[in-house]
């Protein structure tokens, strides 16, 4: 899924292609693609979109008649910038937005429709999609420390849940993580003043490096690499291959469609935690360190 640091990159390549700008005409090819009825699709068309927002992992347009057009991309969607009038063509198309200079069309590569679109009449209206989770990037240590604390979660839970931070998902958590030197699985309530601070500034680097990193690549064009998987992460989609702190496998826990990644070394002092699907198989036989776990891989 598209996280904080891509939305932005996107925003970056929308500024000057759409701000200002009429949209002339929207074509909607998927049926589950809008989610509200009133107001329609075309009250916007004619209109200039007169402001860009990040909502979360959402990306907003406003428009001069007060209007706001909400997309949120879940996994598979992706933005693209075509020629005027594109054709949707494929089942992967599911809607374009005409402007004068090019048209922004938006694909799903997957079974499942979960890409979305709102519409909502005015900027009060709109406040219903937003979960209400900070801007770490625009956050104090005391701020995001007092998000953190508001429930004894997991700190993987707790970066992801867009009720505390704004626009972390699970890739960047997991980059996050590793760069903090903290376990997953640690509780919030459980972080010292040092830890916190790690913390801190660990989510701040990491995501201002990928969103100068993802602006760079897109340079002078549009991002088309928007991906979850990036060779050049630490930790996360990396299982197996050696951490580049300190060369030992990346571990994984897997739940339901997600895994989370971490460096054992790094990260829970050595630990390997449970992954569930393994850990009922070898239940008492689980091994509780990387040792254990390398012995196990050579019987």
């Amino acid at each position: 899924m598209p996280e904080l640091p891509d939305i932005t990159a996107y925003l970056s390549a929308l500024e000057p292609r759409v701000l200002g700008k009429t949209l002339e005409r929207v074509r909607i090819q998927s049926a589950f693609l809008l989610r509200t009825a009133q107001p329609s699709v075309a009250s916007v068309e004619g209109h200039a979109v007169r402001e860009l927002r990040r909502i979360g992992k959402r990306i907003a347009f406003g428009f001069d008649n007060g209007e706001w057009m909400v997309l949120h991309l879940m996994i598979a969607g992706r933005l693209h910038w075509r020629a005027p009038g594109a054709k949707l063509a494929g089942r992967n198309s599911l809607a374009a937005f005409d402007f004068a200079d090019g048209s922004l069309v938006l694909t799903e590569a997957a079974s499942k429709r979960r890409a979305s679109l709102h519409m909502f009449a005015d900027e009060a209206a709109m406040a219903v999609i937003d979960p209400g989770g900070i801007d770490v990037l625009a956050s104090s240590l005391e701020e995001f420390r007092a998000a953190l604390m508001a429930e004894n979660r997991t700190l993987k839970r707790a970066l992801t849940d867009p009720r505390i931070l704004s626009g972390i998902g699970n890739a960047y958590s997991d980059e996050i993580l590793h760069a903090a030197r903290l376990s997953p699985i640690a509780l919030t309530h459980k972080l010292d003043d040092e830890e916190g601070v790690r913390l801190y500034e660990a989510t701040r680097e990491v995501l201002t490096l990928w969103i100068a990193r993802l602006k760079g690549e897109a340079e002078g064009g549009f991002p088309e690499r928007v991906t979850a998987f990036r060779k050049e992460m630490a930790v996360h989609g990396r299982f197996g291959q050696p951490c580049p702190r300190c060369g030992k496998p990346v571990q994984r826990i897997r739940y339901a469609d997600n895994e989370t990644n971490y460096c054992a070394e790094c990260q829970t002092g050595g630990r390997v935690l449970a992954d569930r699907s393994l850990s009922r198989l070898l239940g008492k036989d689980w091994p509780r360190t990387l040792e254990e776990l390398e012995g196990l891989k050579r019987r």
